[in-house]
């Protein structure tokens, strides 16, 4: 009778033990985290390659390469036609030429981080507030006239000789059917 009674309390306790479990499992996951909701609201609008000639001494001594991207509020750009390439040309030209924050003799000096929050800042400012969440540089290279006269003349074997400003991120392809 004692093993009967040892063996149906065993029973109880396992049961409500595998009770507890069950409900303590079954318990809503946590909602997603204040970063995984910023990411989710953004969407990655692909720039395309702009090459932008540098002048001095009255010609053009060489070329920037530049492929810049950006990850912006999906509300705000649902529906909006963006002329990003030709925004993203003139503010390069005005970063890169105008107030020439980079220094082509100096290139370990280039502020990398200035330089994305300044395109953001200024971006913004002529799209509206909030548009622009973060600049991805995919690349900032510069190639002096010389190299890329002889790659246009076909006397270049292999990639070109230029001077890597920034090194590139690699952006993922966005999905398609963004329009933007």
């Amino acid at each position: 009778m004692g093993k009967i009674l040892a063996v149906g309390l065993w029973v109880c306790i396992v049961t409500l033990g595998a009770v507890y479990g069950a409900i303590s499992l079954a318990t809503a996951p946590a909602g997603p985290s204040a970063d995984e909701e910023k990411k989710a609201a953004l969407e990655l609008v692909k720039g395309e390659p702009i090459t932008i000639p540098v002048i001095s001494e009255g010609g053009v001594s060489g070329y920037f390469l530049t492929r810049v991207s950006f990850m912006m509020d999906k509300a705000k750009i649902t529906g909006v036609e963006l002329p990003m390439t030709e925004l993203m040309t003139d503010e390069l030209f005005t970063l890169l030429i105008g107030n020439k924050m980079v220094d082509l003799a100096n290139t370990k000096g280039f502020d990398v981080a200035v330089f994305r929050e300044k395109i953001k800042t200024d971006m913004n400012a002529h799209l509206g507030e909030g548009f622009v969440s973060q600049v991805l540089i995919e690349q900032l290279d510069y190639v002096s006239k010389e190299v890329a006269r002889k790659a246009a003349d076909g006397d270049s074997r292999g990639p070109l000789d230029a001077t890597v400003i920034v090194e590139g991120e690699k952006v993922e392809e966005p999905a398609a059917g963004s329009g933007h």
